[in-house]
């Protein structure tokens, strides 16, 4: 499954993260209680047919964060606020059911078909003769060949986040006609339906715009110059802090049922009051319990839940003097109470507070068992003996070693209760065993920017947000050269596990390479998963066709307000 970071805080709102501050403001009284455990894999949306829909309508939408980088396959676009706000203007060839079964987005793809000639892997896509840029270019083959080229990682200019499946493909020709794509891998590609892919988070782009790293790394800054989808682009905010999407008129898909989408960029914690008040009709409660009460408490609202692919983890810096020894990392990993964790961020909410004990499966995903092989474990004493090996001797309450004190930072986004709350409790945790934890809250907008990406924190904590593709979408996060390995740690042995299971068509036998690949995960102890999280949405009662997705995507056109 492919995962995208999302802070903490930004992802109580969006998808990846926790919690918002509890936000004061008046609300509509109810008597509203809890529904019951939500049940895996779930989708809840309140699916109705689109023709059974009101015509118009704006639907107000609550992201924690107003982007800059607007290229979702540039390694600054990869945030859960950045792909809700792109995907609803940008093409994407696949629908994901809420099963993770892939179908053709029949906008764009009309059927795609995977054969074997000559020894190797052949597919061949069938694009809509009808579909469109926005300035009126035809969607061709050239597009795809012009993405497989800026993906593949052959040109380091490119600043990709991940190279997963595009980097296997070697060729991609002109089939009979310009809307026929023929692409051939040199070996066999398990996740071939995750390129070009919204549900992989790696929507197309024009051929125009990545033709070059120059364009790639900067046409979409600040602006979005083409698009092709149901809405287009109306107008970028930075002072509102808005983006808002209209309905397209040239669009040759399912007319849209919403007249706009506004995207209003805001803090986790004043996204309740908000709902409450009516100025948003739609946000991301993620792990946050005084936003799931008082947005429960909402008359016009309700609470969907689903069990997503989402789920926290806490990133150990490798790279960091003090953390570079595997030793030490693996005793911190035994030093966090999981489940002590886990219970108190996800108290007050209606989801079951168990550990995550797999890097590339969540627990209702097929495949799933725990490799951890007691480093999943809270086993104090046995962090102990760990850094006491590593050189790290107890000396008074703090551990030191040629003259260093072994004191980490813990850096986290403002506005999230859930990780100021991690941070409490690991403070508590590692001082039992001689480490010193030092939290630091830094502005939310620059968290990951500022801080994550250039490696400046030791310990910090986010969420991932996964798709379906367990044998490849989380390649940038723990391959050794990923994109988005913010642990900076890996191994010849995962990066080996991870190409293998990518490359292994048998499901099952795909996914026992999936497992021995997280079992060295565990081993080089960069990522640390805790839970898995909900996908918690608040949104008015009356929209259909949105809410917890489950491994599903999001159908744009088909979101509007029931009559």
């Amino acid at each position: 499954m492919k995962h995208t970071r999302v802070p903490l805080a930004l992802i109580a709102t969006v998808a990846a993260s926790s919690l918002a501050l509890t936000a004061c403001g008046g609300g509509d009284d109810a008597d509203s209680k809890p529904k019951s455990a939500p049940k895996a894999t779930a989708l809840d949306i309140n699916q109705q047919d689109p023709a059974k829909l009101k015509q118009g309508g704006t639907l107000n939408w609550a992201v924690d964060q107003f982007s800059t980088q607007w290229n979702a396959l540039e390694i600054d676009g990869q945030e859960t606020s950045t792909l809700d706000v792109v995907e609803s203007v940008m093409p994407s060839l696949w629908h994901s059911s809420e099963s993770g079964k892939q179908v053709p987005n029949k906008a764009f793809l009309l059927d795609a078909k995977s054969e074997t000639k000559g020894g190797k892997q052949v597919v061949t896509f069938h694009l809509n003769p009808k579909a469109k840029w926005s300035d009126g270019t035809p969607i061709t083959y050239k597009d795809l060949k012009a993405n497989v080229e800026a993906m593949s990682g052959k040109d380091k200019a490119y600043k990709i986040a991940s190279s997963a499946g595009y980097e296997e493909v070697s060729s991609v020709e002109k089939g009979k006609d310009d809307y026929e794509a023929i692409l051939t891998f040199d070996t066999p590609f398990a996740d071939w339906q995750s390129l070009f892919s919204a549900p992989n988070n790696t929507p197309l782009y024009p051929a125009k715009y990545v033709s070059d790293p120059e364009k790639f790394n900067t046409a979409y800054i600040n602006k979005m110059p083409v698009t092709a989808n149901a809405f287009k682009v109306g107008s970028i905010d930075k002072t509102a802090q808005t983006v808002t999407m209209v309905a397209d008129p040239k669009w040759w898909g399912d007319k849209p049922k919403l007249d706009k989408i506004v995207f209003h960029a805001m803090e986790g914690g004043s996204m309740p009051a908000a709902f409450a008040n009516g100025e948003i009709d739609y946000f991301n409660v993620g792990g946050d319990p005084s936003a799931y009460k008082q947005a429960a408490a909402v008359k016009s609202g309700e609470i969907r839940e689903a069990g997503g692919p989402n789920y926290r983890v806490f990133a150990f810096n490798g790279k960091s003097e003090k953390l570079k020894d595997p030793r030490v990392r693996q005793a911190l990993f035994m030093a966090t109470d999981r489940k002590t964790l886990a219970e108190s961020n996800l108290k007050g909410l209606n989801w079951p507070a168990k550990t995550m004990d797999n890097h590339l499966l969540v627990p209702n995903q097929k495949g799933y068992q725990d490799n951890s092989n007691g480093l999943g474990k809270y086993d104090p004493k046995g962090a102990a003996k760990l850094l006491d090996e590593a050189g790290w001797k107890l000396h008074g309450k703090v551990r030191e070693k040629d003259g260093k004190k072994l004191s980490l930072r813990f850096v986290i986004p403002s506005g999230t209760p859930a990780s100021k709350n991690e941070g409490t409790i690991l403070t508590q945790l590692y001082g039992q065993i001689g480490v010193k934890l030092d939290v630091q809250t830094v502005a939310t907008n620059e968290f990951f920017d500022k801080y994550i990406t250039p490696g400046d924190f030791d310990v910090s904590p986010y969420s991932m947000m996964g798709t379906p593709f367990a044998a490849t979408g989380a390649s940038n996060i723990y391959l050794s050269n990923g994109g988005n390995n913010d642990a900076r740690v890996g191994s010849k042995k995962l990066d080996d596990l991870m190409k293998k299971a990518g490359h292994t068509i048998d499901p099952t036998e795909s996914l026992k390479v999936v497992n021995q690949a997280d079992a060295e995960a565990w081993k080089i102890a960069g990522m640390l998963p805790i839970y898995q999280r909900p996908d918690i949405i608040a949104l008015k009662k009356s929209l259909a066709n949105l809410g917890a997705q489950g491994m599903s995507d999001i159908t744009y056109e088909h979101i509007g307000y029931t009559k």
